[in-house]
């Protein structure tokens, strides 16, 4: 087994600043796994079961620590759309074709929107991606009302009776 690649002490004041700025668990942990390998020459699978995280995950951190540095520790987790079919500006670019004829009054069908976009991206799409993707821009669903809520339906029967249609 190869000897560690050891971080300086004055590494471990920095790491040690840096544990008391952290703002969430995840980077808070990510600097404990370098801080306890620095400080206290833990190995890894310590380290793992001092924190509550995998050895391989120990090992990544630290792998990218020592590429990259201290960035490396501090910032976003995994968040993001990793499997789009378009991009942001792609979608807009796509639902502009539909955009005249909504803002005209006229009623959007879904499958019209579905068939467009599988013929765009040139596969099947399940109906929940193209509503995510409405929601994603704003669009919502407005559907006219069955009938009017304060309509009083005593009074349109005897205006039925009254008005001298049939």
């Amino acid at each position: 087994m190869r000897t560690p690649t050891s971080i300086g002490m004055e590494a471990v004041k920095t790491l040690k600043e840096l544990l008391e700025e952290t703002r969430t668990k995840a980077d808070y942990r990510r600097v404990l796994c370098i801080w306890l390998r620095a400080r206290f020459h833990m190995p890894p699978d310590e380290i793992a079961e001092a924190i509550g995280y995998a050895y391989g995950t120990v090992r990544r951190i630290q792998a990218r620590y020592l590429k990259e540095g201290e960035p490396s520790l501090i910032g976003k987790g995994r968040g993001g759309r990793r499997y789009g079919n378009m991009s942001i500006e792609e979608e807009i670019q796509f639902l502009g074709k539909f955009t005249c004829k909504a803002e005209k009054g006229g009623v959007i069908v879904v499958s019209e929107i579905k068939s467009a976009y599988e013929k765009a991206i040139g596969h099947t799409v399940p109906k929940s991606t193209v509503y995510r993707m409405l929601d994603r821009h704003g669009w919502r669903k407005i559907a006219p009302r069955p009938r009017h809520p304060k309509a009083d339906l005593k009074e349109q029967e005897a205006f039925k009776k009254t008005s001298g249609a049939n």
